[in-house]
C-alpha cells in the first residue's frame, strides 16, 4: 500500500507524472528572461534547475524578474506548486543572474 503525502488541508497530493511537451530551457542573463511558451493549464508543479545562481518570479506573460526577487542558488533542483484545485494558475517563470549567465531547466508536472 501506497500513502500519499498530503496537503495543509490534509488533502492527499497525488503522485505527478511528468508532461510529455512540458520541458522548458530559460538562457539566464542579467536581462530578464521567461519560458516563451506557457505552462499547461493541467501543471500543478514545476521542477527547477539552474546552473547559475538566479532570481525568480512566477506571473502572467508580462512577468519580469528583478533582483529583489527570491533567489534560487545553482545546482538545487525543486518542485514549485504553481497551480491547483485552490490555487490560481501561474503560466510563466522569470528569471535573471546578478551578474554572468546560465540555463534554468524547467520540467512540468500534472
Amino acid at each position: 500500500m501506497t500513502t500519499l503525502p498530503r496537503d495543509t488541508d490534509n488533502t492527499p497530493i497525488p503522485a505527478l507524472r511528468l508532461n510529455p511537451n512540458g520541458a522548458h530551457i530559460i538562457n539566464a542573463s542579467t536581462t530578464s528572461a521567461r519560458n516563451s511558451s506557457a505552462f499547461d493549464a493541467e501543471t500543478r508543479v514545476v521542477s527547477v534547475f539552474a546552473t547559475a545562481p538566479i532570481f525568480i518570479q512566477f506571473g502572467d506573460n508580462t512577468v519580469e524578474a528583478t533582483t529583489s526577487d527570491h533567489y534560487f542558488p545553482a545546482g538545487l533542483y525543486f518542485d514549485f506548486a504553481i497551480g491547483g484545485d485552490k490555487t490560481l494558475h501561474t503560466p510563466h517563470l522569470a528569471v535573471i543572474t546578478q551578474s554572468g549567465t546560465g540555463e534554468v531547466y524547467i520540467s512540468e508536472k500534472q
